[in-house]
């Protein structure tokens, strides 16, 4: 517990360097609290994130124990990527208050939360789960029913399809494709959307894209197939990025990975919406 909190306050004291934090480090550290018991640290809660190792048979342990411990009106959120809640609160007796709440890493830097209802998820509860995560500073975003990989995961899954094909084809280098995400696409994306971002690339909007550049859209997608994700192309892939970053360089370039997104958030806070 006390590496965590350490941990804790080295993050917070980047984030107040970057202005992004309404408090100061100290008043921000005293509000957080470690406690060893489940039973103890669920008292008077009114929202519980639980954030256990990705299987079915953990998050049917911890949902159990969080339903059974909880107070009945508190929502119990999953942080789980793949795993939709009905495959692991079916059994609950209070499962009408269980729902994914999934955040995007580093999600103290990263606002969205994904919102996913299980079947039986009490409309109410997805509202005031929204309403929680709005009011601490989260952007969420919800879903109407349950479908494999949520949207965030979905849509990378997409982009990712795309740029393994592109690199098992040979057409450019592992470092040339990502250029076209930072260097291009994600430069607008990164203050709107695709829908946003392509009903601004036409004079008169989404229906004059459409017109424009529609079929070559659907032609350019003609016969894509799923990436296999052969073991020949993720380790050709995997010696390409080791010639710019090793093994033991990961960690250092993560914490500078967070530090640039800092800057992204600073600067987005400041930044005119209009």
């Amino acid at each position: 517990m006390a590496g965590s909190l350490a941990y804790i306050e080295e993050r917070l004291h980047e984030l107040a360097g970057f202005g992004l934090l309404q408090d100061s480090v100290e008043k921000t550290l005293s509000r957080i609290n470690c406690e060893p018991n489940l039973a103890d640290a669920l008292v008077d809660v009114v929202l519980v994130q639980e954030n256990v190792r990705e299987t079915l048979e953990a998050k049917v342990a911890i949902f159990t124990q969080l339903d059974a411990h909880s107070p009945p009106d508190a929502v119990i959120a999953s942080s789980t990527s793949w795993l939709p809640a009905s495959t692991f609160t079916a059994k609950l007796p209070g499962r009408n208050r269980c729902l994914v709440g999934h955040p995007t890493n580093p999600p103290y830097l990263v606002p969205l939360v994904e919102l996913c209802p299980a079947p039986w998820t009490d409309l109410k509860v997805m509202e005031r789960a929204h309403a929680i995560y709005s009011g601490a500073g989260q952007t969420p975003v919800s879903l109407s029913r349950e479908i494999p990989g949520f949207l965030l995961n979905r849509v990378q899954a997409a982009v990712l399809n795309e740029c393994f094909t592109l690199f098992e084809q040979g057409l450019a280098s592992a470092d040339d494709i990502d250029k076209v995400l930072k260097e291009g696409l994600a430069l607008r994306w990164s203050f709107m959307g695709p829908f946003e971002t392509i009903d601004l690339n036409a004079p008169e909007g989404v229906r004059d894209y459409a017109k424009r550049y529609g079929q070559q859209n659907q032609k350019t997608m003609e016969g894509v197939k799923a990436f296999s994700w052969s073991d020949e192309t993720v380790a050709l892939l995997d010696v390409e990025r080791r010639k710019k970053l090793s093994i033991e360089d990961i960690k250092t370039r993560s914490a500078w990975r967070d530090r640039r997104l800092m800057a992204l958030a600073a600067h987005k806070r400041n930044a005119p919406n209009t």
